[in-house]
């Protein structure tokens, strides 16, 4: 079949003179920028990639396309740091030019393997018929940061029989016999979504041994950016289901992240699941990566974007950012994330406040929208608390905790006149409600993640407002007392 030819398809070794530098110069104007998030200069960020502490530092990839708010063609975008919050721009790390990578290079995973970082990844093809095929390539870093891709590439050419093309997103790991396996994010040819196990002695020869058996049935169909770890004795399997139906406080999103905490059986390809969770319950959370790094903290970082959503910042030509590095932690089958203790670094000008509520309200100022607010409630004898963000006549960011019915809500409905979302704009979770509450939230100029109860339960927002905030307000029905910390935050990504 003949390949797909469509501009979109270009590459930044064909950009016009001065083309890149006026992209990111309109970009760089734009008052939604984060600070302290991972973004691109200009274009669309999407998926992190390549997850690693590596030669001394911690490295992120991520897709990108460079010309436009599109999902073109993917490249690697890279950023490095020695402490996990401020981040240095890199070069492009993989520009795709090769036929087996003809329409993008696009998500994967890394490994360290002798002195270098190996970097799994999709290589996109795609027909002019819409048909497409994927491959499995790979490129080598070394400690000088030089990369080169591999010259057995692909190392798995086309998709098995039985499937789509929709076939991609490697997650590779070294298991404790010393193989390696591969994870693959899959569709059938019957549009359903499972997983494809391959493993290999060398990571360069690879076999498939079959789909992953998990009670996961017609789950949706596609199955996109898996992850596997183990996390205090415990097997866990992250991956992202296209397609599933709003359930109650579940899959409220256009497209959702999953947990499954249990075993798994690479010998006879079987996950048994004791629990299978929602990731975040926000509105712009997708495609999460996580790594290991020397000490054994499981870290994550997801993309703060949704598919189809226009948001304010595509006139100024960039779209997307990633969340903070999340520390994972399982607690009674509960996955929770809390930022990592290195973003504390970031942390300027303490406000801090302890008082009583009785059936009122308390205002705090605030002048910007660069923040961390920490909030301990405690004798919580409340049927309702709620905290405003971005406060004004026009818009807010409402979070709400309903003590009777143990729901938690995040409603943004004011700033859709802003930008449009394909899905609704109130996310909920359920809660136990109990006499301490314990709320955590970042707010960087157009994101904020709220953590609640130590990151039990956990929303991620893209909120882009117009209008300049009065304040931020909290209020109760009743009584409780309020311990509270607003700390000014400083500049993280170079």
């Amino acid at each position: 079949m003949e390949k797909l030819r469509d501009s979109k398809f270009r590459t930044i070794l064909t950009a016009r003179a001065g083309e890149l530098e006026a992209l990111k110069e309109l970009a760089q104007k734009d008052p939604w920028k984060p600070v302290c998030h991972i973004h691109p200069e200009c274009g669309l960020l999407n998926d992190p990639n390549g997850l690693a502490y590596f030669n001394g530092e911690y490295h992120v990839f991520y897709q990108w396309y460079p010309f436009g708010v599109i999902h073109g063609m993917k490249h690697w975008a890279h950023v490095k740091s020695g402490d996990l919050v401020h981040w240095k721009r890199m070069p492009v790390a993989i520009i795709p030019t090769e036929d087996y990578e003809s329409h993008g290079a696009y998500s994967g995973s890394a490994l360290e393997k002798d002195g270098e970082l190996l970097l799994f990844y999709t290589g996109n093809i795609r027909y002019a018929d819409e048909a497409r095929s994927a491959n499995l390539c790979m490129a080598r870093m070394d400690k000088n940061y030089g990369i080169t891709k591999a010259v057995a590439n692909p190392l798995i050419e086309g998709v098995p029989a039985g499937y789509t093309g929709h076939v991609r997103d490697p997650k590779i790991w070294q298991d404790e016999d010393g193989k390696y396996c591969i994870f693959l994010g899959a569709q059938r040819k019957n549009r359903t979504g499972t997983l494809l196990v391959y493993e290999s002695q060398d990571a360069l020869q690879w076999k498939l041994r079959g789909e992953l058996k998990t009670p996961m049935i017609n789950f949706g169909y596609m199955w996109e950016c898996p992850d596997y770890f183990r996390l205090d004795g415990r097997d866990i399997l992250l991956f992202c289901p296209q397609g599933l139906a709003p359930a109650g406080h579940d899959y409220q999103n256009l497209y959702n992240v999953i947990y499954a905490v249990g075993k798994l059986d690479l010998a006879n390809l079987t996950f048994e699941t004791e629990c299978v969770r929602e990731l975040d319950k926000g509105f712009d959370f997708y495609a999460p990566q996580t790594f290991q790094d020397p000490a054994g903290r499981r870290l994550l970082l997801g993309w703060a974007g949704m598919s189809e959503t226009e948001y304010p910042s595509d006139k100024n030509q960039w779209a997307h950012c990633l969340t903070l590095p999340r520390q994972l932690r399982l607690q009674d089958g509960v996955l929770r994330q809390m930022p990592a203790r290195e973003c504390q670094v970031l942390r300027t000008d303490c406000f801090s406040l302890r008082g009583c509520l009785t059936g009122n309200s308390v205002s705090i100022a605030n002048d910007g929208n660069l923040y961390e607010l920490d909030i301990d409630f405690t004798d919580i004898q409340s049927r309702d608390i709620m905290i405003e963000l971005f406060k004004s006549e026009e818009e807010r960011l409402l979070l709400r905790f309903d003590q009777v019915n143990g729901v938690v809500s995040l409603d943004r409905r004011s700033f859709l006149n802003n930008f449009t979302a394909p899905v609704g704009p109130v996310r909920t979770a359920l809660f136990m409600p109990a006499e301490r509450l314990a709320v955590k939230i970042v707010v960087d100029q157009s994101i904020a993640e709220v953590f609640i109860n130590d990151g039990t339960v956990v929303f991620t927002a893209r909120v882009f407002p117009q209008v300049r905030s009065t304040g931020i307000e909290i209020r109760a029905d009743g009584n409780l007392v309020f311990d509270l910390a607003k700390y000014k935050l400083k500049r993280g990504i170079l």
